[in-house]
């Protein structure tokens, strides 16, 4: 998967483990089906093309190296060889098909969250892949019984910087590795590229684009009645900047027993009084797609209902132009009539509800089927079922993310706030940082524009009847506000019932982890100065808590959430060598242990483990020496320099401490036991 081996690092709250690459990571999408040996599939695209990774599950089988035939000497080798000419050579058949039949392991799928890399192949498009999209389908939901191709095949769509988009199908199960080894791959460079049929895929190019792809989504649409005329189709959207913003949209069907197209032209195509920055499908009312515009706020477009006549002549399954259905509109940045620009929106809920997150960290709810705790009815269900213009401006439930004041505290909201009161503001560490923020702000718009992020969400593995519940995850900035919601439609309960003052306010942040938001620390730790660039999710039915998928610039880290963060030592005890295994090492030990030590004076005031140098003539002039620097006790190790601050505080005078000559004299007759005579005296200078 990587170019070098993954970096595993563990922090208080959670485990990272970092893979590197040789090149610049432009997208990457958890498929939501597993292998059939239990592998997640990760697909990430960069400069040259198309990656799809293999985490996890099974292992292959390790196939026995064939014995080679020893020769033994002297025996002569009685094969003829026979030289004939090329150009003689009668012409030989196509060489017959290669067909991959892997082998795994009989052993349990590793669900750990340190899984392996088992396969991973490179599709060449040759040209760079800025974008990747994958179908919001639930698993276990039995739509593969209906739809077969998604039993054995990855079907994705991708996007290049030649304005190209292609529809991807490739088999769910990974090649073997006798089948990136074969001969046919090592002669040709381009033996192996995409659209060869050499892994067994197949490329759609989906006609149309004049602009670079800004964002891709796509989903499944399935006809109401089980007609034999009427099959699956993938529908394909994608949106650009060409001219003020356009939305295109392609169909494909996914017959797995006719062949597909090698191209095909957009069977919709919208223009947009703006551009957008994010698209995506609704799991369960499949004709809707969510838009997203940073300033005019989310829409629902619907591409089976037109807002025109139907045209008789018309010989497509869908209309040559959809409706829009519901507009969202985010809240005001008070106090200006700007509304908060939309940083990123997703369906919640199998979509039945929107989830969005705007630039100055507030997130919100829009109940759009009234599937929350306190909705009476359903804005779609009160009208006809053709309703158009409609709109909502009021969340569910509503809130910040943690630690984003800064993104809200603007220059013009302080300007205005002071202007109004003439009375002086106490100055605090946190008023300091905000002002110092809001002088070098641009204006409001300006800034919530240099604002990214993104929502993930992912349904969780359920054994019960019903619908599964979901886990969510965001970011906006940096990675120092990534968020994850482990039970989304817990949360939303939870937030109601706080709102509406039903029960204890501290149950929120008291009670289990899936009804609240808990906040992912130590990212930098995965990341290595990489900023993030997109965020992903990884459920497992081993684990109850996701896993989280970072992108950086050329990272993937993969962040699982420790159950008992805090309560086990980060450290663990090493031995040098193991318990059989004793030291040959020798270790000197002092032959008297009974000395007694001796005693040494030293009337030297330099430092101990210091140069001695000679004052100079600098040194000795200077005056400005007292008693404290010339008897500075000893510097303590660690945090000792807290004893010597209070010791130098206390002392007064050091001259009274000062023995004079003459008692220094008495003090060494009486260590060597005399009573008189004279002793010399020699003090060193400094």
């Amino acid at each position: 998967m990587s170019t070098t081996a993954s970096r595993v690092r563990r922090t208080t709250t959670n485990t990272q483990i970092t893979h590197s690459f040789a090149r610049r990571i432009n997208d990457i999408q958890t498929y939501p089906y597993r292998s059939p040996q239990g592998a997640t599939i990760l697909i990430h695209c960069h400069d040259s093309g198309v990656t799809i990774t293999w985490r996890g599950g099974r292992r292959f089988k390790q196939k026995p190296k064939v014995a080679k035939k020893d020769r033994t000497n002297g025996k002569v080798d009685d094969s003829v060889m026979v030289i004939d000419s090329d150009d003689e050579a009668p012409p030989s058949k196509g060489a017959a098909k290669f067909e991959d039949k892997p082998e795994f392991e009989e052993e349990d799928v590793d669900e750990t969250p340190h899984s392996e890399t088992v396969q991973t192949l490179d599709l060449t498009f040759g040209t760079a892949v800025q974008n990747v999209a994958v179908m919001p389908v639930t698993p276990g939901s039995g739509l593969e019984d209906r739809v077969p191709i998604l039993r054995h095949k990855l079907v994705f769509t991708a996007s290049t910087v030649t304005n190209d988009v292609y529809l991807v199908t490739l088999p769910l199960t990974p090649p073997s590795p006798e089948s990136k080894a074969r001969p046919e791959l090592k002669k040709d460079l381009l033996a192996g590229k995409a659209g060869s049929g050499a892994w067994g895929e197949t490329l759609v190019l989906l006609r149309g684009n004049t602009r670079l792809s800004d964002g891709l989504a796509i989903g499944l649409y399935m006809p109401e009645t089980d007609d034999s005329g009427k099959q699956a189709r993938a529908v394909v959207a994608a949106h650009s900047r060409e001219a003020s913003g356009v939305l295109r949209l392609w169909e494909v069907p996914l017959d797995p027993k006719s062949k597909m197209e090698r191209q095909v032209e957009p069977f919709q195509t919208e223009f947009l009084p703006a551009p957008l920055t994010g698209i995506s499908f609704n799991p369960t009312h499949r004709s809707q797609l969510l838009t997203v515009t940073a300033s005019q706020g989310a829409r629902v477009y619907d591409f089976a209902r037109s807002s025109l006549p139907t045209d008789p002549d018309a010989t497509g399954i869908f209309p040559t132009q959809g409706s829009w259905q519901l507009t969202l509109y985010q809240p005001f940045v008070r106090p200006s009539a700007l509304r908060k620009p939309i940083v990123a929106a997703a369906w919640i809920c199998h979509g039945h509800a929107v989830f969005t997150i705007m630039a100055d960290g507030m997130w919100g709810i829009w109940d759009i089927d009234s599937v929350g705790a306190t909705s009476s009815g359903s804005l779609l269900s009160k009208a006809s079922p053709g309703i158009r213009g409609a709109a909502i401006t009021a969340f569910s439930v509503s809130g910040y993310v943690d630690g984003t004041s800064l993104l809200r505290s603007t220059g013009a909201h302080h300007t205005a706030r002071d202007s109004q009161s003439g009375d002086f503001a106490p100055m605090t560490p946190h008023t300091r940082k905000q002002t110092t923020a809001n002088i070098h702000s641009p204006a409001t718009a300006d800034r919530f524009a240099t604002v990214h992020g993104g929502i993930k969400v992912a349904s969780l593995p359920s054994t019960e009847k019903g619908l599964p519940d979901e886990s969510l995850a965001l970011w906006i900035g940096s990675q120092e506000h990534v968020c994850l919601i482990s039970g989304v439609s817990k949360f939303w309960e939870s937030q109601v019932k706080k709102a509406a003052g039903a029960g204890n306010g501290s149950a929120l942040f008291n009670g289990p982890q899936p009804v609240k938001m808990s906040k992912l620390q130590d990212l930098s730790t995965g990341l290595l100065g990489e900023r993030c660039c997109g965020i992903d999710l990884i459920t497992s039915a081993a684990t109850s808590q996701p896993e989280v998928l970072l992108r950086g610039e050329t990272r993937i880290v993969f962040v699982h959430e420790t159950a008992d963060a805090g309560k086990k030592s980060l450290t663990t005890k090493r031995r040098l060598f193991s318990a059989g295994h004793k030291s040959s090492a020798i270790i000197v030990h002092g032959g008297n242990t009974n000395r007694t030590p001796s005693a040494s004076f030293n009337l030297s005031t330099v430092k101990p483990g210091t140069l001695r140098q000679r004052p100079t003539i600098l040194d000795k002039n200077d005056h400005s020496k007292t008693a404290d620097s010339l008897f500075a006790p000893r510097q303590n190790l660690g945090f000792g320099f807290g004893s010597t601050l209070d010791k130098a505080a206390d002392y007064e005078d050091g001259d009274e401490d000062m023995l004079d000559i003459a008692g220094i004299d008495q003090a060494l007759d009486g260590m060597n036991g005399r009573t008189g005579g004279k002793k010399r005296v020699l003090f060193e200078e400094d």
